[in-house]
């Protein structure tokens, strides 16, 4: 029983025929994934203090925190580029800075920390400090990339045992790219790479491949549904016949982060502003790259025996 949403965004019956432009799709990605690459390597990611080092500073202040007098206060005492943000309890607040150049000074910055949160908010109390060191840092970056790493793997092979092979490569490859182009994202809007942005793309990881499972899930059904259907045209349909679940899916969701982006302060926003970015990738990278993919690999595989049904056709139509 095919899903059927409550709201279509498209008609019933669409029959759109995605892989016309397949061709358009592959190279559009491949200049956008590898120009991205380049911004990587230059200008680079802007790295944030959990990458490049830095002091954090955990307070508690008497009542809920006000972050815009809290960022006030820090930069009437010459702290102004410190990143505030709420953590744990509404009366929690984490703050970030950038390490001085001198190690001796640290106390002195977190002194004019605590004279503007008490020009702030009279009476806060500051919990912990710590300094992220150099050395600290690189190995939290190795591990962010180490996770992105392991996270790639574990969808190929989670896809490569619940459907065939073409499947696996298909969205891996897709994958990849969609993160090299959330990469360059970074790059051009100069949002801080930090642990939040790892767990960002992640997340984008994993709606991605959800987006995937789902039109791969119609493509297998149909491929045993219509046995001498072109490979060609079941994809086409495949995608036609989940495209209002695909659309549904990603307008909550980008509807549930847009809030984030414009009112939910330094770090969340950021997340949010990504967030956006990798659904609206996600989604067209299921119609325009995985597709195309799964049909260059899979056209005389999966379709063993109608290439010459799928000439016939086109020369019929």
């Amino acid at each position: 029983m095919f899903y059927r949403p409550l709201i279509r965004i498209v008609p019933d019956g669409t029959r759109i025929r995605f892989m016309r432009g397949r061709y358009a799709g592959l190279i559009v990605s491949a200049i956008l994934s590898t120009a991205s690459v380049a911004l990587f390597f230059y200008p680079g990611l802007n790295l944030g203090i959990d990458f490049r080092g830095g002091v954090v500073v955990e307070a508690r202040t008497p009542g809920p925190a006000d972050f815009g007098a809290i960022r006030s206060g820090l930069a009437a005492a010459g702290v102004p580029d410190a990143g505030v943000q709420r953590f744990g309890k509404p009366t929690d607040v984490l703050i970030r800075l950038e390490s001085p150049r001198d190690a001796s000074a640290t106390q002195l910055l977190v002194e004019k920390v605590n004279a503007g949160l008490q020009k702030a908010a009279p009476g806060t109390k500051i919990l912990r400090t710590d300094a992220v060191g150099a050395s600290v840092s690189a190995q939290l970056f190795r591990n962010g990339m180490l996770a992105l790493g392991i996270s790639m793997l574990m969808i190929l092979v989670y896809i490569w045992f619940r459907f065939e092979w073409q499947f696996a490569v298909g969205a891996v490859v897709t994958l990849i790219l969609d993160v090299t182009k959330t990469i360059g994202f970074l790059v051009i809007t100069r949002l801080p790479f930090d642990l939040v942005m790892v767990g960002a793309i992640l997340t984008i990881l994993g709606y991605s491949t959800n987006d995937k499972v789902v039109v791969y899930d119609r493509m297998r059904e149909n491929l045993r549904k219509y046995k001498t259907m072109p490979l060609r045209e079941l994809i086409d349909l495949s995608i036609n016949e989940t495209l209002n679940r695909t659309l549904g899916t990603s307008m909550t969701v980008f509807l549930a982060s847009l809030p984030l982006a414009f009112f939910g302060g330094e770090t969340l926003s950021a997340f949010a502003w990504t967030m956006l970015f990798g659904i609206v990738v996600g989604t067209s990278s299921s119609i325009f790259i995985a597709a195309p993919i799964l049909l260059f690999l899979g056209e005389h595989r999966l379709r063993t025996g109608t290439k010459q049904a799928g000439k016939a056709a086109a020369q019929a139509r």
